[in-house]
């Protein structure tokens, strides 16, 4: 999750911070002997704390001691940055590693696409296309095992065939397009990979024939990118999405640090900006048409730390009049695979569903 590494960090300096503080009291308050200064250095050596010692023998001076105190942390590097917009390859069943060139990164930008064997045995053949939106971290680890559940599912007739994108989503990247001016991820997305998509692959070209789904920061960016152009998307999956709260002062899934460095470096540090660029904002300013035209899901685990954010953001679904599923998994915490195996068949239905009239 983002908040392990300012956890860890702070954790640690506070833990030898701790340690000293303990062996000191310990120590004689008179001017120590040499005899005092040596069991203190072993009851340091018994407990192996290095770090406290390495501190202690700088404060060592000229038959006395001082105490040093514990150096401060290092500045604290964003675990927003660097960015990566060319991903590692991922070997699997149907994928193929492409990249393309984006006028807005100024750079290439990779993706992988999971194409059915009824597009090898019929390369002109229209098909409707998924584009999978994943979680912090850059969600490559896990595009091979989806891939492999998706074609299985089209095997046995669960699934139409399709094409599925696998976005670079980044590892915080939000899809949006950040305030800083640093990764215009949105502008990619909508304006550069899917006419891509459609320039490429034979895909159909319309609302109909294109879905978003994502789990975690990737059910809060299906959610955002779906509500605001429900002209692109007829359908709209969001699983554990995240994050969905009205404010980004902490998160369940992220600490308050790092919520901070999410709202200083992709939204200017601006909550304002963060609750209009938001899907609750997006579904209010698109109601109508949501309700009218758009097939939409939102997926959780009775066990998610998410989950009372999810459910505050179905209460709001419901409010404006947007119909869609509410799908509450019990014994089921933040986890894609095993939201997907809990949701069995009913996961397919939605794929069936949203490209009914397009046929099998």
């Amino acid at each position: 999750t983002p908040d392990h590494h300012a956890q860890t960090s702070r954790g640690a300096g506070s833990f030898f911070g701790q340690c000293l503080t303990t062996e000191t009291e310990r120590l004689p308050r008179s001017r120590p002997t040499r005899e005092t200064i040596l069991e203190f250095l072993r009851m340091i050596s018994r407990r192996n704390h290095f770090l406290a010692l390495g501190a202690a023998l700088c404060g060592l001076t000229a038959g006395s001691y001082t105490l040093a105190q514990p150096a401060r942390s290092p500045r604290r590097i964003s675990p927003l940055t660097p960015v990566q917009w060319v991903t590692p390859k991922v070997e699997g069943t149907g994928l193929s590693f492409r990249t393309f060139r984006s006028k807005a990164a100024g750079t290439d930008v990779s993706f992988h696409i999971y194409a059915p064997p009824a597009h090898k045995a019929d390369p002109a053949r229209r098909l409707p296309v998924v584009y999978w939106l994943h979680g912090s971290g850059g969600g490559v680890a896990g595009i091979a095992r989806l891939s492999a559940l998706l074609d299985d599912a089209i095997a046995a007739g669960r699934c139409p065939p399709l094409f599925m994108v696998f976005v670079n989503g980044l590892r915080m990247g939000m899809y949006v397009d950040w305030a800083n001016g640093q990764v215009p991820l949105e502008t990619i997305i909508i304006h550069e990979l899917v006419p891509h998509i459609d320039a490429n692959w034979p895909t159909i070209g319309s609302r109909d024939g294109r879905l978003l789904d994502g789990f975690s920061m990737g059910g809060y960016g299906a959610g955002r990118l779906g509500f605001l152009y429900p002209e692109l998307f007829g359908s709209v999956s969001m699983m554990g999405a995240g994050p969905m709260q009205e404010r980004l002062e902490r998160t369940p899934r992220a600490s308050g640090v790092v919520a901070a460095d999410l709202l200083l470096e992709v939204y200017g540090g601006s909550q304002e900006r963060f609750e209009a660029v938001s899907p609750r904002r997006y579904a209010e300013q698109n109601a109508e048409t949501l309700s009218r035209n758009s097939r939409l899901r939102l997926v959780i685990g009775d066990q998610d730390e998410t989950y009372q954010n999810n459910r505050a953001f179905h209460e709001h679904l419901t409010r404006l009049k947007i119909p869609h599923d509410w799908i509450v998994l019990p014994g089921v915490g933040h986890d894609p695979i095993g939201l997907l195996a809990a949701l069995g068949d009913r996961h397919w239905g939605f794929y069936r569903e949203a490209f009914a009239r397009h046929g099998k």
